[in-house]
């Protein structure tokens, strides 16, 4: 057990983590030299690896001298917040990463205030040094202020600092020392982290953190052996957090060592395994010696802020385009999901309507891109935020909103937060021509601002919040200001009706397009719907005039992304989501019905 390690990486999105595994696991000899390694190796997921971010934790193992180093990857989104959260219950020390130019950010706040009330004992790791703009004594100024304002006792505050460029795969512990290798970042690992507490001898106590799925196997634990040994085939107890106790016995045991996972038969104190034979394993659930049951405290789960409806496709092209389309199929999918995620809840409200519950738009919306890949067809509703009663007073969720714009634009972005409620609490110059401004925000606030603040300063700014606390309502909500362009005819739009639209606004939609009756295909430049035919063609005569026959000049069309539509949207708009399409739609497709929804709702 003397010669176990369990960190975990922690960081705000995109500052390197991901990257710094990866050379970790190659300098530690690991890997066979000739490997081929792909970058940003424990991003497994197709999304991940688009996006270039981490969606769900990963752990690795590997071997410096004579030590094992178990690491977990974890998240840097807001929305993938539980995550860190449990894996941080599971280990001894964790690296904290911090861009060299950016500094603290609100994600590294939050991760940093839950590993010190853990009691941990942070290795602060300034990475991206080579950065042009790269400031690492500012930053580490920032580290410090923040350890203080959140309360560090004096041994968290004397927290060492390796500065590193993990993209050229050098750490260092003095500024002025030459750019080797990351050696110097092991060492610190292996001094500054604890051995893991616990006894080998004492009773069989696990805790899982993770779930994974295998269609053979059913249900993994990854888990981590806080007392006692484990081996493959014991007879153990399992004990859930609702206190109930069922018997069972270990069919597999899995050890880790780099990117691979081999079967072991045995596995002792301080060390992080998957194991499976219980079906109704849980996070959080502990795994006990049924002579002496023992169970851990069950570990807290971050309670979901934002539901969406995810509805059957029941437009016109439904089924045109995806292979699952039925309810049953969604309603599968979504109970698979829920079986290994569990940051998310769905039920179901009947009529083909699935009510999926999570910690913010990016988690709901990459649930539908996976789905959308694997050629599933729905449809989506507006996102809306999860109203709590505490203490007989209805209270919704708050974001810390931390904003980077340019100078010249942070006037237009304050405005349009003080019209979502927002509250301004600081406001600094970075540099660089740029400011940095933090708000406190209702969630619903945030639902469609990002495509605004794009838009108001010049695809320049950045945008990041995290969750803060539930609050008192305050008042309405905040709808789209243009109204939407809605086909009133079925077919194909044509470039010569295009032409003629895109004065009224802005189009979602190309030439050869299908469209159909209640489908939009743009934004109004005013306030209201308008019905329009995007299929008319012109008519045709037999007299040529050099002045009527125009060029026809078409602006490039907005492409919704899932997230953008899904933001866009109203309460009486759908997201058509297929294997090969995002398309916007009106909830009731036959505008007589429209009208009808619409007065009875005006009067309600």
């Amino acid at each position: 057990m003397q010669n176990i390690r369990n960190i975990a990486v922690i960081a705000h999105v995109d500052h390197g983590k991901t990257t710094m595994v990866d050379e970790l696991l190659k300098q530690s000899g690991t890997f066979d030299e000739r490997a081929n390694i792909a970058e940003r190796v424990m991003d497994s997921n197709d999304i991940e690896k688009e996006r270039g971010i981490t969606i769900l934790s990963k752990n690795t193992a590997i071997t410096y001298k004579d030590y094992k180093i178990n690491i977990i990857d974890t998240p840097g989104h807001a929305d993938f917040g539980g995550e860190v959260e449990r894996v941080l219950k599971m280990v001894d020390g964790v690296l904290l990463l911090v861009d060299a130019q950016e500094g603290v950010m609100p994600q590294t706040k939050f991760v940093v205030k839950k590993a010190l009330n853990l009691g941990l004992k942070p290795i602060v790791v300034v990475n991206k040094i080579d950065k042009p703009a790269a400031d690492p004594d500012r930053v580490i100024n920032e580290i410090f202020d923040l350890f203080v304002a959140l309360g560090a006792n004096d041994e968290q505050l004397e927290f060492a600092v390796v500065y590193a460029a993990a993209k050229n795969g050098y750490a260092k512990l003095n500024l002025d020392d030459a750019n080797e290798n990351m050696i110097p970042l092991f060492e610190t690992i292996i001094e500054r982290v604890p051995a893991p507490s616990g006894n080998e001898e004492n009773a069989l106590q696990v805790q899982v953190f993770t779930l994974d799925y295998d269609n053979y196997v059913g249900k993994i634990g990854i888990a981590r052996i806080f007392n006692g040994k484990i081996s493959k085939n014991a007879s153990v107890m399992l004990a859930k957090a609702d206190g109930t106790k069922t018997q069972g016995r270990i069919s597999k045991l899995i050890g880790f060592m780099g990117l691979e996972r081999t079967e072991i038969t045995q596995a002792s104190a301080g060390d992080i395994v998957a194991i499976a034979g219980f079906e109704s394993l849980d996070v959080g659930d502990s795994v006990v010696d049924p002579a002496n049951p023992m169970p851990l405290d069950p570990l807290h789960i971050e309670e979901p802020t934002l539901s969406v409806v995810f509805s059957v496709n029941d437009g016109p092209l439904a089924g045109s385009e995806g292979k699952f389309v039925t309810s049953n199929k969604i309603a599968e999918r979504l109970e698979a999901e829920m079986k290994t995620n569990i940051a998310m809840k769905y039920e179901n409200i009947g009529e083909g309507k699935f009510k999926v519950s999570g910690r913010g738009e990016l988690q709901i919306t990459i649930l539908a891109e996976n789905m959308r890949r694997e050629g599933f067809e729905f449809c989506l509703g507006r996102p809306e935020v999860i109203v709590r009663e505490i203490d007989g007073v209805k209270c919704e969720p708050y974001e810390l909103l931390v904003i980077d714009a340019p100078d010249d634009c942070t006037g237009a972005v304050i405005e349009k937060l003080g019209k979502r409620k927002a509250e301004m609490t600081a406001m600094n110059p970075t540099g660089d021509g740029q400011t940095r401004i933090e708000f406190e925000i209702p969630a619903r606030g945030l639902i469609g601002f990002r495509s605004q603040f794009l838009t108001d300063t010049r695809g320049e700014g950045v945008m990041n919040h995290s969750f803060l606390e539930f609050r008192p309502l305050s008042g309405a909500a905040i709808h789209r200001s243009n109204g939407a362009l809605v086909s009133m005819e079925n077919g194909v739009a044509l470039a010569y009706s295009l032409w003629n639209l895109q004065e009224r606004g802005v189009l979602f939609n190309e030439p050869q397009d299908k469209v159909y009756i209640g489908m939009i295909i743009g934004e109004h430049s005013r306030p209201n719907d308008l019905e329009v035919n995007p299929i008319k063609g012109k008519n045709l005569t037999n007299v040529r005039a050099s002045g009527s026959d125009d060029a026809i000049k078409l602006v490039p069309p907005r492409k919704n992304t899932l997230e953008r539509a899904l933001e866009w949207i109203e309460d009486d708009e759908l997201v058509e989501v297929t294997p090969k399409n995002i398309r916007i739609r009106k909830k009731y497709l036959d505008p007589n019905i429209r009208k009808r929804m619409a007065k009875a709702n005006a009067y309600t």
